[in-house]
């Protein structure tokens, strides 16, 4: 018989992993330490969850703040967003990040100034080994420079960095680097032209009051 973890058996009581092999009694109360961390973890990104329908943009950022988010002054994260690990997620000044993005902090995520992340954004920096037998899960950070422009619905990948000033077109799937004042779209993303621009200087301005 088998209850979770521990399995019970005429020859007594042992520790397994989910593939049935013994885990020494270190390793299993490791894990079990891991997923209860895991499991208050799970809670906080859930009130996280919550809180990010609140139409008030000070109280969000504030929040999130408490939750280990780093955003810098002038930043703003629209309603809906999603996150995991918020303390390994950076984010610079005057960045929007749009309604209902999704940034996973099991690595670490570095975002910007001046950053503009349309809506339904996913940037991801965990991903499971297709080619390991257990599928296990790789982590590796994402870093996006600068004055860049995500257009809606964008996917990138575990590993990708994007240079300052690029542009990656709505709908575009990123799996390698983005160069600076590089435009990428498609799936995968592929370079598509330059950006004219030779100096930034802007601000993305005031974000809509309620969203």
């Amino acid at each position: 018989m088998r209850i979770s973890n521990l399995e019970i058996s005429e020859h007594g009581l042992r520790f397994v992993d989910k593939h049935n092999r013994p885990l020494s009694l270190s390793a299993a109360f490791n894990r079990i330490f891991v997923r209860f961390y895991n499991y208050l973890l799970d809670f906080k990104l859930m009130i996280m969850n919550c809180f990010g329908h609140v139409p008030l943009h000070s109280v969000r950022n504030n929040f999130y703040r408490l939750c280990g988010l780093k955003i810098g002054r002038g930043s703003t994260i629209h309603t809906g967003a999603r996150f995991f690990q918020p303390r390994n997620i950076i984010i610079g000044e005057d960045t929007i990040v749009g309604y209902r993005a999704f940034l996973d902090g099991r690595a670490p995520l570095k975002i910007g100034s001046h950053v503009d992340i349309a809506s339904e954004v996913m940037v991801y920096n965990s991903e499971h080994d297709v080619h390991s037998e257990d599928m296990i899960a790789t982590e590796e950070p994402v870093e996006i420079g600068d004055y860049v422009f995500i257009g809606p619905r964008v996917t990138i990948m575990p590993g990708v960095k994007v240079g300052k000033g690029a542009i990656i077109a709505g709908g575009a799937v990123v799996t390698k680097d983005v160069p600076a004042k590089t435009i990428v779209g498609g799936v995968p993303a592929k370079e598509i032209g330059k950006r004219k621009t030779k100096h930034y200087n802007y601000r993305l301005g005031r974000p809509r009051l309620f969203q």
